[in-house]
């Protein structure tokens, strides 16, 4: 017994002179502008000691021997930072570190730097300080270099390929329809909500940062938005460092387009900044006599009036001509797929539909000190288009191959204006961290609509399956008033308080997440005057990291949000509200290389609009407030680098969506109009990093969609759409300065398409994809 217990108090002895004889170190890695830089390696050179920064940008390193080391802090596409600092036993060393790039920069290293497909941080748009695996909500990244490799252009084309159950559904050619979890989600841009009935015009790509998709109700921090969630396009913003890229595109269908990026500064002191982002495209169809042509101009300039405050101005000025709408639908009384890929209703004279949509947007940007930060926007969108729309205005009863086609006059203005103020920061109270975000945000929106005038297009003898174009004569629209005079109008509004509490436990291992909103709505149209309603909507989270790179969460949240537009009679809808369930698990793999998301949820939404069959007539449509519907799923995502040099993006979404009440009870039990039971998609991007074919690169992905229901109208008939398989692949070559990208699209040149049974006129409608295709496009940095 006496020889156990001298053993006993040997190793005790000797643990504890082993623990004395280590020190650590500790910091704060902070960008230039004096914001926390997270994720950022901290290691010992020489050494496998390391640790990576927090969301505070702090870390630390235990148990090192002492002695002299040179610290070295990095990120991919980083310069690292080295620092000289000495271990002494026993004692902690402190050593802070300041990056040469700023918050802004960062951010934009995160999303292009490494691999192509992972991001752990969110913009500054989305508010959170917390880290995408520590955040309670399912959050999805899509960056520029990911846009770049799939040659995308602008939000109608394939951007939802990325993330679980997000869908595009029919399009008109201006802006994104996208479905996910069981209804339209909403637009946001920059963190404010700028969704209208119709508009505003889809952003191009050349424009835009990075496209955040925000699952469920957790984004009503920033501004009100549907119970399934968001997506949050980040539009470029200056950097601070000199540099130019210029783009040339050559495709079928005779597209011809060139971007240019410049970034810089303009004064010597580099406090007043710029970036500029122009974009020309002339864009033909798989359809004769459809196009759309387009151009954009974004100039933004940021002024760093000190090392506190920041002033940004950013104006964006997008144009759009098009062919008549409605053409890219094809109709048949037989049913889907009926008529070629080419077919259309248009003709070579009419007049083209031309969109202008400007918007300007300002922030102030203030840092209190190390802890608070204060940030103010406020932004107005002019959407304004002039065109008219082709639709049937029947089937000859006695032939079902002659139709009488209609035009209509569809002239739209959208006026909106937002404003925000929100503060964030980080607080402690004893052992406990507050991460704390408040603020206020308020909207109002206009919109003036005319469709009243209809004309036939040419006679009852134009046969669907043997068009003759070039003898109709276009008819001649009336517009001498103006569209504020001739139009139907109402406006919808909403102003909104906030306020969340992040807390975290046991060294931010657990993170409570306690916050309410408290949002007044405010509609008003010509025929039943307005109306102004108010509720409250909590939201409660849990996060807690199981490891360094594993974290599993759970939230219940709620959402009330305006419903746009009005009914057949022209009143105004109820809004909408929702509560979303969820949890997930999250993990990052092989050094958080590549990451993992697996989500369950449960929504119930109420006064969801769904079409107004009873009252829609001759290609005019109308809505109607549902009952409820309730939709569980369950989402996961891979993104990342799982080997050296593979790339890949993976994620699969089973959604049910039902309708659970209604006013026409046939339809209750219905799978809900718009969604598609299974979703998955792949891309897998292969870059030869070394050897003679240094910078080659392969791209293979595919979609697969089944259960799919026609977003109009869903009647759990044999009118329910086809699986949906579209495969697509490219070649690239990357250099320092120049790089080469060869896309083809639908490989297997499967006939694709999406519509809806038209009830009202007795006949089938959809929308084709192009066949086989490519886009060649060359880029150059200077």
């Amino acid at each position: 017994m006496q020889k156990l217990y001298i053993v006993l108090v040997l190793c005790a002895l000797s643990f504890t002179c082993a623990f004395a004889q280590t020190g650590s170190l500790k910091g704060t890695v902070n960008t230039a502008d004096g914001g926390p830089a997270v994720h950022v390696s901290i290691s010992l050179k020489g050494t496998r000691i390391g640790a990576v920064s927090n969301s505070e940008g702090n870390y630390l390193i235990e148990k090192i021997q002492p002695g002299k080391y040179q610290v070295r802090v990095t990120l991919v596409g980083l310069q690292p930072v080295e620092k000289d600092i000495e271990i002494t036993s026993g004692e902690i060393t402190s050593s802070d570190f300041v990056l040469d790039e700023s918050s802004q920069q960062l951010q934009e290293v995160v999303v292009t730097g490494g691999n192509s497909f992972k991001t752990d941080q969110t913009s500054p748009s989305l508010r959170l300080a917390t880290p995408i695996l520590e955040a309670p909500q399912n959050i999805q990244v899509i960056g520029r270099r990911v846009l770049a490799d799939q040659q995308i252009f602008d939000m109608l084309e394939g951007v939802t390929r990325n993330v679980s159950g997000a869908t595009r559904v029919e399009h008109w050619d201006n802006y994104a329809l996208i479905y996910m979890r069981g209804s339209q989600i909403g637009a946001f841009r920059n963190g404010m909500n700028v969704q209208m009935t119709w508009g505003p015009l889809a952003e191009d790509v050349s424009m835009v940062d990075r496209i955040e998709f925000v699952k469920g109700p957790a984004g009503f921090m920033l501004a009100n938005g549907d119970p399934s969630g968001f997506y949050n396009v980040v539009t470029k913003k200056p950097t601070g460092k000199t540099r130019g890229e210029v783009g040339f595109t050559l495709g079928s269908f005779d597209t011809y387009r060139t971007t240019l990026d410049l970034d810089g500064k303009l004064s010597k002191d580099g406090k007043l900044l710029y970036r500029l982002n122009l974009m020309g495209q002339l864009k033909g169809s798989h359809r004769d006599f459809e196009y759309n042509n387009r151009y954009s101009i974004v100039p933004v300039i940021k002024y760093q009036v000190d090392e506190k405050t920041a002033v940004t101005l950013e104006y964006t000025r997008q144009f759009s001509q098009m062919s008549i709408m409605g053409t890219n639908n094809a109709f048949s009384k037989k049913g889907y797929a009926e008529l070629p890929r080419n077919f259309t209703t248009a003709e070579p004279n009419l007049a083209p539909t031309d969109i202008n949509d400007n918007s300007i947007l300002a922030i102030l940007e203030h840092k209190i000190n190390n802890d608070w930060r204060f940030t103010a926007q406020a932004a107005f969108f002019k959407y304004n288009q002039v065109g008219s729309t082709v639709w049937p205005q029947r089937f000859l009863p006695s032939n079902d191959s002659l139709m009488q086609r209609g035009v209509s006059i569809w002239d739209v203005l959208g006026l909106s204006k937002m404003g925000q103020m929100f503060i964030n920061g980080t607080q402690k109270t004893g052992t406990v961290v507050h991460r704390i975000l408040g603020g206020f945000d308020m909207s109002t929106k206009e919109y003036y609509h005319d469709f009243a005038q209809n004309y036939a297009l040419g006679d009852s003898t134009f046969n669907i399956y043997k068009p003759v174009y070039g003898i109709a004569t276009a008819p001649v629209l009336d517009r001498s008033r103006s569209i504020k005079e001739r139009s139907v109008r109402y406006t919808n509004g909403y102003t909104a308080l906030y306020v969340q509490d992040e807390l975290g436990f046991w060294e931010n291992k657990l993170r409570l997440t306690l916050a309410g909103r408290y949002t007044t709505l405010k509609t008003s149209t010509y025929y039943d005057g307005s109306y102004k309603t108010s509720k409250f909507t909590p939201r409660v989270g849990l996060s807690y990291s199981i490891d360094k790179s594993s974290a599993l969460y759970l939230i219940y949240d709620q959402s009330f949000s305006e419903n746009y537009g009005t009914d057949w009679q022209g009143k105004s809808f109820d809004p909408k509200t929702g509560n979303n369930m969820e949890v997930g698990l999250k993990r990052g793999w092989l050094n958080d290389k590549w990451s993992s998301t697996l989500s369950f949820y449960q929504i119930t939404k109420n006064n969801v609009l769904t079409a107004d069959l009873e009252h829609s007539t001759g290609g005019i449509t109308f809505n109607r407030q549902n009952g409820q519907q309730k939709v569980k799923g369950i989402e996961w995502d891979i993104r990342g680098e799982i080997l050296k040099g593979l790339d890949v993006m993976i994620n699969y979404a089973y959604t049910n969506a039902k309708v659970t009440k209604d006013s026409d009870e046939s339809v209750v039990g219905n799978q809900v109009a718009g969604s598609s039971k299974h979703v998955q998609n792949t891309w897998i991007s292969y870059n030869l990093r070394e050897g003679s074919l240094k910078g080659l690169g392969l791209s293979l992905g595919y979609q697969y969609q089944q259960g799919r229901a026609p977003w109009y109208v869903f009647d759990n008939s044999a009118n329910s759409l086809p699986d949906y398989f579209r495969l697509d692949g490219g070649i690239t070559f990357k250099s320092d300065k120049i790089s080469y990208n060869l896309l083809v699209n639908n490989i297997l040149n499967k006939y694709l398409y999406s519509g809806a049974p038209y009830t009202w006129g007795g006949y089938y409608y959809w929308q084709t994809e192009p066949g086989t295709n490519f886009r060649l496009s060359v880029s150059y940095k200077f």
